[in-house]
């Protein structure tokens, strides 16, 4: 169990029909949001995030807002509390520990089997593209990576650096862990390849545990930083979206991420993947309270 030390603060800026204004836009809500509760418990030393789905991106959005570079990098930025800062980098003048994204489509969701319920058919796929706007406004572009705001490329891809007064990346890799779980199956919102950021070719094949523990778990990898010879572009033979799909998994994997894997595929709850993994109702999804359990048992606090 996390201690009594540790405070919990559930987001509330982005509720309801706020959720399709976009990434950036919720991601700039959260950023007040989080400053404002630093300065409201001056006691806060440490920070993490929690999110599941799109908060993920909304989340790693608002981290590139609030990251402030070592003291030897920027002496302008002092610490809210008062204290003086020291040399490591900081979000909102605390002490980066844990970045936990729970089926998140770091990829985006668009073509390539990445939406599971359009059944990976070319046809519903690019249909999909031209009309999710219609849907889901601003944040339905950039899940499907084609907004176009002033020329520039899509918000995801410019997520994988640091650009636009925003240390998307720098911000990323000042936490002490990233973790991502993932459904391998039956989430029809988010695949498992976007949530977990692997190629198709990098997924691994997995087992039924025989951990009593956390009996969904299925897979867990320890992913290392790529190197700087594995950044450099590629050709890639493919669609263009194949193509950005492996910009974006080079870019994420610039930094290290603890993979793990979850299946519900016995479960009488499996087609509710997307909600049971997060347990959204402590009633109906509780057969995912062991997933939450292993977030737990493994959080750095």
């Amino acid at each position: 169990m996390l201690t009594d030390k540790v405070l919990v603060h559930c987001s509330e800026r982005n509720a309801s029909i706020l959720t399709l204004d976009g990434v950036d836009v919720m991601g700039e809500r959260l950023a007040v949001e989080v400053g404002e509760l630093v300065q409201r418990k001056p006691n806060l030393r440490k920070i993490s995030f929690v999110a599941h789905s799109v908060g993920g991106l909304v989340a790693r959005y608002a981290i590139g807002r609030l990251y402030r570079p070592p003291q030897g990098e920027n002496t302008d930025n002092s610490h809210p509390n008062g204290c003086e800062e020291d040399s490591r980098s900081t979000i909102c003048g605390l002490e980066p520990m844990n970045f936990i994204t729970v089926a998140t489509p770091h990829l985006g969701s668009r073509g390539n089997k990445q939406v599971p319920f359009l059944f990976g058919v070319p046809a519903f796929e690019k249909l999909a593209s031209a009309v999710i706007h219609l849907i889901f406004r601003r944040t339905g572009r950039h899940l499907f990576l084609n907004d176009d705001d002033d020329g520039k490329p899509p918000l995801l891809k410019r997520m994988i650096e640091d650009c636009d007064g925003c240390y998307f990346m720098s911000a990323l890799r000042s936490f002490r862990r990233r973790v991502a779980y993932s459904n391998v199956g039956y989430d029809h919102i988010v695949g498992w390849r976007t949530s977990c950021i692997r190629r198709n070719s990098e997924l691994p094949k997995w087992e039924d545990t025989v951990d009593e523990k956390y009996p969904h778990i299925v897979y867990e990898e320890h992913c290392k930083a790529y190197d700087a010879e594995q950044c450099e572009p590629n050709s890639v033979d493919g669609s263009d979206c194949e193509q950005l799909e492996g910009e974006l998994v080079t870019g994420l994997s610039r930094v290290s991420w603890e993979k793990v894997d979850v299946s519900f595929h016995c479960s009488k709850q499996r087609f509710a993947a997307h909600s049971v993994i997060q347990v959204k109702d402590q009633t109906a999804h509780k057969e995912g309270e062991d997933v939450i359990r292993h977030m737990i048992d493994h959080f750095l606090h």
